[in-house]
């Protein structure tokens, strides 16, 4: 049994910003730094790459996540590589492995599946982790204003948007992680 993770939803897509990349990297050296076990989808693509060689770099514990059918994009490095045989699957058992903390790093609609999904879970009190969207160049804005509005208009209640942070830049990511 691992000690403390963290699962990372990310993007497996390669032309993203290197900004958010850089990011990546401070995001995964300070949950390495605090003894945080790292639990992504383990691939050789995009972010979710960034993810695995960084917590390879800093001699941390990375468990990556994939279905069958993506076998070919595997990372190498991986401290362990667990197959699932759906994508659902896949998303449960990161879920289930990192129970501490859930961050979404920037991504497009997988991630967003990710990130609603845990929520979701979260409010229902089968996820008892806390999620930390990182807003990185203030790229969850839009995110943050419609669970804001879910809340105005009745279709999320306060306490669960709470569970939910946004921190801005690594060193507010660091200052809530030093809080979970």
């Amino acid at each position: 049994m691992m000690g403390k993770a963290a699962a990372i939803f990310c993007s497996s897509y390669p032309d993203i910003d290197p900004a958010f990349n850089e990011a990546a990297r401070a995001v995964v050296r300070a949950l390495c730094g605090r003894g945080f076990a790292v639990v992504s989808g383990g691939t050789v693509r995009g972010t979710m790459k960034v993810v695995a060689d960084e917590a390879v770099a800093c001699g941390g514990t990375h468990v990556g996540v994939l279905p069958r059918f993506m076998q070919e994009v595997a990372h190498p490095d991986l401290t362990e590589l667990v197959w699932t045989d759906t994508m659902a699957e896949r998303k449960e058992h990161i879920r289930s492995v990192a129970r501490d903390l859930a961050v979404v790093l920037p991504g497009g609609v997988g991630t967003m599946d990710e990130f609603f999904e845990t929520l979701t879970l979260a409010k229902l009190g089968k996820y008892g982790g806390r999620i930390l969207v990182c807003n990185f160049k203030g790229y969850y804005d839009g995110l943050r204003m419609l669970l804001d509005s879910f809340v105005r208009g009745g279709m999320l209640d306060a306490p669960s948007r709470a569970l939910v942070d946004f921190p801005s830049d690594a060193e507010e990511f660091e200052k809530m992680l030093d809080r979970c």
